[in-house]
């Protein structure tokens, strides 16, 4: 069941995904990588805060934990009364902070971005307001997840924010084609985000309805399972929070780099989520309720089922990882290059990507040893562990991204020294606004946060050996015969490029990428992965096998 119920995580998630690049993709034809689109991406990251700290990754190891054991129990009517009063608690306080977040989006962005002024700051103010409610609407549309996910429909609340990402596609190409200015255009965004939320969660309520039997919100917190999710609740909040202040640290850095720094990282980071999500929370998301169904005893049940979680990771993040640093110009230019998006604009998201790309594996790895914690109640040590990836990004990033901005693209492609600045010094104002220089540091952050993946990789390892009895490897002892065939099939992709590179970017990703798919899946055959057979079997078998429909 965990195995079909990942790959329709998986499969839910890459349509969603698939409809952000197109969106993205958009966003990159009227706008490059300028400053509306920074503001954009800095007014977006304040409610983000929002959505990630009441949403998904927080509800998955509070309320999914509870509540599945109580329908595993046969208790589906405490189940019930426990649903309905998280989701009145929810609705409460995501209200009151989308008013608060309103009314102070002046001072929040002063705060998370102190290198904005002028009319980024002013743009940032003013899409902050719109997007603020249509995040809280999002955390409720987390909460459908949470009750989906538990009775193992897992497609529909992946596959929702498909409609969130369609509602701005239709305002950026209708009101772009009308000629609307692109501060214009990029306020009737945030409106088409706004529409899109609402879409999100209206698409999940009537399944919701059904398995609940009606929903009653309320604010009953006498309740066992309840007080269960809340107390869990408080250190995983604790614990988003870390990671989410880092997003902060690293927009404020950002903000003092050359125009365009948040930008790039806004294109790149979509990219790097995607084997994220694919190949970690979908094993993650899938495997949690099983996880939580287990009695803390069976310690080789749950060794096997991190061992074989973490090769089927591995299976798809080790060529994704090689193919971002090494193929990676090909990928964003396929996804984003057209319109104002140039080629020099691909290449400084390329650069950032392959610098994110350093963290992937143990990023996506991290996923589902996070869930092996959380199934067994334990959400303050990942808690700790967060915070201690922060310090090391935050302290690695403001080295490496000084040094780099004084690097920038040259209108060939290359790279120069643009700047001799002493050490640990920012740009002054008049050179971070200055239009047209692609400098790196960007780049810097980027790589700091991936280096700084590999620390919290290491130290979840440790917890769960300690915690169950079980040293889960890194990527459940596949690791070199899929590095093996990653690297002959990236070989593949790069002679291509030798003769491709006249082709347009939509023509020359197919031309590269297809082919060098092609022979990692025929070299991962020739040395016996297990994986793809069981992959194969999975979608030959289709959504029937189980007998059970997810709609």
């Amino acid at each position: 069941m965990s195995r079909r119920g990942s790959s329709l995580v998986a499969a839910g998630i890459l349509l969603s995904r698939i409809a952000g690049f197109v969106r993205l993709r958009a966003m990159g034809h009227f706008f490059a990588t300028g400053g509306v689109v920074d503001a954009f991406s800095a007014a977006f990251r304040i409610p983000n805060l929002l959505q990630n700290l009441l949403g998904e990754g927080v509800l998955s190891a509070s309320f999914i934990p509870v509540y599945s054991r109580l329908l595993s129990e046969g208790r589906e009517e405490e189940a019930g009364r426990v649903a309905g009063a998280i989701a009145g608690l929810l609705a409460v306080v995501a209200a009151g902070l989308t008013l608060v977040g309103v009314l102070l989006a002046g001072p929040l962005t002063a705060l998370i971005a102190p290198g904005f002024t002028g009319d980024r700051y002013d743009l940032t103010v003013t899409l902050m307001r719109i997007l603020f409610p249509g995040i809280g609407v999002l955390v409720l549309s987390a909460w459908c997840l949470g009750v989906l996910n538990s009775h193992r429909r897992f497609f529909l609340s992946y596959v929702a924010p498909v409609l969130w990402n369609g509602a701005q596609v239709a305002v950026l190409v209708g009101f772009g084609l009308a000629g609307l200015s692109p501060t214009s255009l990029v306020i009737a965004l945030a409106w088409g985000a706004l529409a899109g939320s609402v879409l999100q969660l209206a698409v999940q309520v009537p399944s919701v309805v059904r398995l609940l039997g009606g929903v009653r919100p309320t604010l009953d917190v006498s309740l066992d399972g309840v007080r269960r999710v809340l107390r869990a609740f408080g250190p995983v909040v604790a614990g988003r929070g870390v990671v989410q202040l880092m997003t902060f640290v690293e927009l404020a850095l950002a903000s003092l780099l050359a125009l365009g720094a948040v930008a790039a990282l806004h294109y790149a980071q979509p990219l790097y989520l995607l084997p994220i999500s694919l190949f970690g929370m979908s094993v993650a998301a899938a495997e949690l309720p099983e996880l939580s169904s287990l009695s803390p005893d069976d310690q080789s049940t749950v060794g096997e089922r991190l061992e074989a979680g973490l090769a089927r990771i591995a299976f798809f993040v080790v060529p994704t990882t090689l193919a971002f640093m090494l193929l990676g110009e090909v990928v964003v230019g396929a996804v984003y290059q057209s319109g104002a998006f140039g080629g020099l604009d691909a290449r400084l998201v390329w650069l950032v990507l392959a610098a994110f790309s350093v963290g992937l594996l143990s990023t996506t790895s991290a996923r589902l040893l996070q869930s092996s914690l959380y199934a067994t109640g334990n959400t303050r040590v990942p808690a700790q562990i967060a915070a201690m990836r922060v310090l090391v990004a935050a302290g690695v990033g403001v080295v490496l991204m000084l040094q780099l901005d004084q690097f920038a693209l040259t209108d060939a492609g290359g790279v120069e020294l643009v700047g001799d600045l002493p050490a640990f010094a920012p740009l002054a104002a008049e050179l971070r606004e200055q239009e047209g220089m692609y400098r790196l540091g960007a780049v810097g952050l980027a790589l700091a946060a991936g280096l700084s993946s590999w620390v919290e990789f290491g130290l979840l390892r440790r917890a769960v050996r300690r915690r169950s009895g079980v040293a889960p490897s890194l990527g459940g002892g596949t690791l070199l015969r899929v590095l093996a065939a990653s690297v002959v099939a990236v070989g593949v992709g790069w002679a291509l490029r030798l003769v491709t590179f006249d082709l347009p970017p939509l023509a020359e990703a197919p031309a590269v990428l297809v082919p060098a798919g092609l022979a990692y899946v025929t070299v991962a055959r020739a040395l016996g992965l297990r994986q793809l057979p069981s992959v194969r079997g999975l979608l030959r078998r289709g959504p029937s096998a189980s007998g059970q429909t997810d709609r």
